[in-house]
Protein backbone atom coordinates (compact mmCIF):
# COMPACT_ATOMS: atom_id res chain seq x y z
CA UNK A 1 0.00 0.00 0.00
CA UNK A 2 2.05 3.51 -1.39
CA UNK A 3 1.94 6.27 0.90
CA UNK A 4 1.48 4.20 4.65
CA UNK A 5 2.69 6.57 7.61
CA UNK A 6 5.14 3.89 9.29
CA UNK A 7 3.90 5.12 12.73
CA UNK A 8 0.25 3.75 11.67
CA UNK A 9 1.88 0.72 10.25
CA UNK A 10 3.49 0.26 13.78
CA UNK A 11 0.36 1.03 15.77
CA UNK A 12 -1.51 -1.74 13.50
CA UNK A 13 1.26 -4.17 14.03
CA UNK A 14 1.69 -3.72 17.53
CA UNK A 15 -1.71 -4.23 18.31
CA UNK A 16 -1.47 -8.31 17.54
CA UNK A 17 2.43 -8.43 17.11
CA UNK A 18 4.30 -8.34 20.79
CA UNK A 19 7.58 -6.61 19.57
CA UNK A 20 9.51 -4.14 21.41
CA UNK A 21 9.10 -0.64 21.22
CA UNK A 22 10.50 0.84 18.11
CA UNK A 23 10.66 4.08 16.75
CA UNK A 24 9.16 3.89 12.92
CA UNK A 25 10.69 6.54 11.36
CA UNK A 26 10.53 4.42 8.16
CA UNK A 27 8.56 1.06 6.55
CA UNK A 28 12.07 -0.58 6.34
CA UNK A 29 12.73 -0.38 10.20
CA UNK A 30 9.50 -1.78 10.60
CA UNK A 31 10.44 -4.66 8.62
CA UNK A 32 13.89 -5.28 9.64
CA UNK A 33 12.59 -5.31 13.65
CA UNK A 34 9.88 -7.30 12.69
CA UNK A 35 12.31 -10.03 10.69
CA UNK A 36 14.34 -10.03 13.48
CA UNK A 37 11.20 -11.00 15.88
CA UNK A 38 9.95 -13.52 13.40
CA UNK A 39 13.48 -15.54 13.21
CA UNK A 40 13.83 -15.67 16.90
CA UNK A 41 10.21 -17.00 16.93
CA UNK A 42 11.47 -19.54 13.99
CA UNK A 43 14.39 -20.82 16.34
CA UNK A 44 12.92 -20.96 19.71
CA UNK A 45 9.38 -20.69 20.00
CA UNK A 46 7.38 -21.95 16.61
CA UNK A 47 4.35 -22.70 18.26
CA UNK A 48 3.87 -19.15 19.43
CA UNK A 49 4.65 -17.55 15.82
CA UNK A 50 2.11 -19.82 14.50
CA UNK A 51 -0.82 -18.87 17.43
CA UNK A 52 0.55 -14.89 16.29
CA UNK A 53 0.26 -15.69 12.56
CA UNK A 54 -3.40 -16.97 12.79
CA UNK A 55 -4.15 -14.31 15.29
CA UNK A 56 -3.05 -11.82 12.69
CA UNK A 57 -4.61 -14.16 9.64
CA UNK A 58 -1.96 -14.95 8.03
CA UNK A 59 -2.77 -18.09 6.40
CA UNK A 60 -0.30 -21.13 7.09
CA UNK A 61 -0.95 -22.42 3.98
CA UNK A 62 0.20 -18.47 2.35
CA UNK A 63 3.60 -18.66 4.66
CA UNK A 64 4.19 -22.32 2.99
CA UNK A 65 3.35 -21.44 -0.19
CA UNK A 66 5.75 -18.12 -0.24
CA UNK A 67 8.15 -19.95 1.22
CA UNK A 68 8.03 -22.67 -1.50
CA UNK A 69 8.02 -20.03 -4.13
CA UNK A 70 10.54 -18.17 -3.05
CA UNK A 71 13.65 -20.57 -2.10
CA UNK A 72 16.43 -19.34 -0.93
CA UNK A 73 15.40 -16.35 0.67
CA UNK A 74 15.28 -16.07 4.63
CA UNK A 75 12.22 -17.06 6.61
CA UNK A 76 12.15 -14.38 8.92
CA UNK A 77 11.64 -12.24 5.85
CA UNK A 78 9.19 -13.94 3.89
CA UNK A 79 7.40 -14.25 7.04
CA UNK A 80 7.41 -10.54 7.95
CA UNK A 81 6.72 -9.42 4.45
CA UNK A 82 3.54 -11.32 4.87
CA UNK A 83 2.56 -9.94 8.44
CA UNK A 84 3.31 -6.00 6.88
CA UNK A 85 0.87 -6.96 4.05
CA UNK A 86 -1.77 -7.88 6.02
CA UNK A 87 -1.44 -5.16 8.16
CA UNK A 88 -1.53 -2.55 5.92
CA UNK A 89 -4.68 -4.75 4.23
CA UNK A 90 -6.32 -3.63 7.73
CA UNK A 91 -5.43 -0.05 7.85
CA UNK A 92 -6.64 -0.07 4.38
CA UNK A 93 -9.92 -2.03 5.65
CA UNK A 94 -10.09 0.72 8.00
CA UNK A 95 -9.48 3.75 6.16
CA UNK A 96 -12.31 2.61 3.66
CA UNK A 97 -14.77 2.10 6.42
CA UNK A 98 -14.32 5.86 7.57
CA UNK A 99 -15.03 6.76 4.30
CA UNK A 100 -18.26 5.34 3.96
CA UNK A 101 -19.44 6.34 7.40
CA UNK A 102 -18.50 3.17 9.30
CA UNK A 103 -20.42 3.69 12.51
CA UNK A 104 -22.61 0.61 13.05
CA UNK A 105 -25.78 1.20 15.25
CA UNK A 106 -24.98 -0.16 18.99
CA UNK A 107 -27.61 -2.91 18.78
CA UNK A 108 -25.57 -4.20 15.80
CA UNK A 109 -22.49 -4.05 17.41
CA UNK A 110 -20.50 -7.49 18.95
Amino acid sequence: MKGVDPNTLYESLHRDWPMEPLHAETEQAIFDALAHAVNELILHDHHRLMSILYRIDVSEARVRQWLAQHKGVDASRIIAQLILEREKQKIRTREEWKEKGGDVPDEEKW
